[in-house]
């Protein structure tokens, strides 16, 4: 039996109570109109969380935005949580990630040197400089930029921020999942907490759905019985912040080598000092990345600063160095009876296309619409008919990027001769010919691609822009 059923009426029992319809505006002189909760007590959620990452996090936000409870479950500590310590990663955001942040609340309790933008992405084939670029520019999309650029520990803040102040919240840390069960009627969870050092067992809690958001590495999903893809590169990435003496004028580089892949990606300058700031992301095999690891830092940022010929003056490494195996995953179902997967339990992508978290707030969205749809239909929210059409659209958006994204991965790290000159041909065909830009750019800036295309091409003379 659901936790919440929505209908108009008056109350039938002493656990009910009523809210407003989400998103309705009531008219002068009239009331707000709502829908009745009844709440049997074998139930203690309307939908159950595991992992308080960005995306977990903000699923339960944009729930409880819509009238229901979400209980988060997650294994570190509150202190960690609410101060998570900087990972080296800088996110990427689409504009329509932007906006799902803007919506949640998550987005206003960003710092202003947290934000920043890119405004062209430049591809580099072979040593910097020695060949033509791919440039990507925001020109025709009717902004001025690309997409914005936050550090992955921000976005953890601040999601943790706004969750904690959202009625309709319920988060448990130090949570050790210990076996997710679904029956016909609802899924539970077990799980332990630490109590003066032992770890103990936790009243098992009970929801009409189960959602896992815990990492590509998903226990959950493990639990669920669900297997996923697993693609391992074989190498490694490491992420670090430097500083330069030459702006980078908000400009993205993907430089693709023949031996190792660098990234230059614009950052805010720092806030004391006005340092010029920017994010390198090395990702070579990983015998080289251990030994890059043990460069002085004066040496691995000469290294990084012959890689990108200087372009951006002397560079000095600010902060530590981190690492992260290169690993992509895609589950092999995305939703099924009582359960759900969530970002990277999900999706996990190689972070070379930056869609990473993207996917992941588009899952929120998706995820959320079906609920909510099913809600307002009296339905149960945890049948997995109801969930197929989250999986559905889920996949039809994400399949692609990780397929291409692969794609590209391959192509672009192999440096036998025949690889090199089909590079060199995808490149000098995704200059010349329109719709490739205008596919890349629609996608992240979420406008019509063909809207895009038509400001691209060259109108003829007879034929002015502004004529009907």
């Amino acid at each position: 039996m659901l936790l919440t059923q929505y209908k108009p009426g008056p109350p039938q029992t002493d656990a009910q109570w009523t809210l407003p319809f989400a998103g309705a505006h009531p008219r002068p002189g009239h009331n707000w109109p709502t829908f009745t909760v009844i709440a049997p007590m074998s139930m203690h959620t309307d939908v159950l969380i595991v992992g308080a990452g960005p995306a977990g996090l903000s699923l339960a936000i944009s729930l409880a935005h819509a009238g229901l409870q979400a209980t988060v479950l997650e294994l570190q500590g509150e202190s960690q949580l609410a101060q998570p310590a900087p990972d080296g990663r800088e996110i990427a955001l689409t504009h329509p990630s932007v906006q799902t942040l803007q919506r949640l609340g998550t987005w206003a309790r960003l710092a202003d040197h947290e934000i920043g933008s890119i405004r062209e992405a430049i591809v580099h084939d072979g040593p910097v400089g020695q060949r033509s670029t791919l440039d990507i520019v925001a020109a025709g999309s009717g902004t001025d930029y690309l997409g914005r650029i936050v550090p992955n520990h921000a976005l953890r803040r601040t999601a943790w921020e706004v969750a904690c102040s959202t009625e309709g919240v319920r988060l448990i840390t130090g949570a050790r999942v210990t076996q997710v069960r679904t029956t016909p009627t609802h899924a539970e969870v077990h799980y332990t907490t630490e109590g003066q050092g032992v770890r103990v067992d936790a009243e098992a809690l009970q929801a009409p759905l189960v959602v896992a958001a815990d990492s590509r590495y998903s226990a959950v999903r493990r639990m669920l019985g669900v297997g996923a893809q697993m693609t391992d590169f074989g190498r490694s990435v490491i992420v670090c912040r430097l500083s330069h003496t030459q702006p980078h004028e908000d400009k993205a580089h993907e430089c693709f080598g023949y031996d190792r892949t660098l990234a230059i990606l614009p950052v805010q300058p720092d806030p004391a000092t006005g340092e010029l700031l920017c994010s390198a992301v090395v990702t070579t095999d990983s015998a080289d990345a251990q030994q890059l690891m043990q460069l002085s830092p004066q040496e691995f940022a000469a290294h990084v600063q012959h890689h990108f010929q200087s372009r951006l003056g002397d560079m000095q490494l600010v902060g530590e160095r981190h690492i992260y195996p290169l690993v992509a995953t895609y589950a092999h179902r995305f939703s099924g009876d009582r359960w759900a997967l969530l970002g990277d339990a999900a999706v996990g992508m190689h972070p070379v296309t930056a869609h990473g978290f993207n996917l992941g707030l588009s899952g929120v969205e998706r995820l959320t619409a079906a609920i909510v749809s099913a809600r307002g239909a009296g339905q149960d929210w945890g049948q997995a008919g109801v969930l197929a059409s989250y999986a559905q659209g889920h996949h039809r958006h994400a399949w692609p990027i990780f397929q291409g994204t692969n794609t590209v991965v391959k192509l672009f790290t192999d440096a036998r001769p025949m690889p090199r000159l089909v590079r060199q041909a995808v490149i000098q065909a995704s200059r010349r010919i329109p719709p490739i830009k205008a596919a890349i750019v629609a996608q992240l800036t979420g406008r019509s691609p063909w809207t895009l295309l038509a400001d691209q091409l060259r109108r003829p003379p007879f034929f002015p822009r502004n004529s009907r």
